[in-house]
């Protein structure tokens, strides 16, 4: 049976983050993608417009939908927009025996808001607990820790400080330092560093998404985390370089970048 994934997250009507994204990333990948609904946002290549986010009844009941009938190898999570959401979604990935990627959103590429301020006790107390993965950001870890990563060697500390909220593994995503694009994955005993070249492409839109749906699509195929993160980061760093221009802002890398012909 083709494994299955779940994402449970915020829509992009844009199509370059969010469900849309993740669920491009799990086809491109040979998984079967399957959503949950948390919000549904009015967004473009400048930024998002509007955001609405759905009651936590209609996200439980999308998740027992899929959960029950279907089955998982794996979730993943996006935009979690309030701390009601996050709560409900962290009491059912703890209840699913499944490995579950958090991705902790807290804004878009854009700089827009797509997490309550009142949601961030709730992500450190019961969401990042239940992660198998979690893959925040440099400004995300700011968010939760208040540890401000300003060179490689920060990253240690950043990674630590996630880590004291009980995810198995934390991947921090060095992505905005200068240089090469390196990123520390970490259980706190055992280091992966991972760098790729930085490729010079302002059309990165729904990176962060992309990757932690890659990395969940890994972990359904049995892989272990860090075979999972590395061929994730892979495909990541070749959605970059071919991301492209859509709209009169910031374009969405190249899901299906493995699938194009040479011209």
């Amino acid at each position: 049976m083709i494994p299955r994934v779940l994402t449970v997250a915020g829509s992009d009507s844009g199509g370059g983050a969010g469900v849309q994204a993740d669920l491009k990333t799990m086809l491109a990948l040979g998984v079967h993608g399957m959503s949950v609904i948390t919000a549904v946002t009015a967004q473009n290549s400048l930024g998002v417009q509007g955001a609405w986010e759905l009651p936590v009844e209609a996200v439980r009941a999308q998740y027992r939908s899929v959960v029950d009938d279907i089955g998982v190898q794996a979730v993943k999570t996006g935009m979690l927009a309030s701390a009601e959401l996050v709560e409900a979604v962290a009491e059912l990935i703890s209840g699913t025996d499944a490995p579950a990627v958090v991705d902790p959103v807290g804004v878009s590429k854009h700089g827009d808001p797509l997490l309550a301020a009142s949601a961030l006790d709730s992500v450190r107390t019961t969401l990042l607990p239940a992660a198998t993965v979690a893959t925040p950001n440099l400004d995300e870890v700011i968010q939760l820790t208040g540890v401000r990563v300003e060179s490689e060697d920060d990253l240690r500390r950043a990674a630590a400080a996630v880590l004291a909220y009980g995810p198995r593994w934390v991947l921090i995503k060095g992505g905005h330092l200068p240089g090469d694009a390196v990123d520390l994955l970490t259980d706190g005993s055992v280091e992966h560093w991972l760098r790729a070249p930085r490729h010079d492409n302002r059309h990165t839109h729904g990176t962060g998404c992309t990757l932690a749906s890659a990395i969940a699509s890994g972990l359904a195929k049995g892989l272990s985390v860090p075979e999972a993160v590395i061929q994730a980061k892979e495909y990541v760093t070749g959605a970059i370089a071919a991301g492209f221009a859509l709209g009169a802002g910031i374009g969405p890398v190249d899901h299906g970048w493995r699938f194009r012909s040479p011209e």
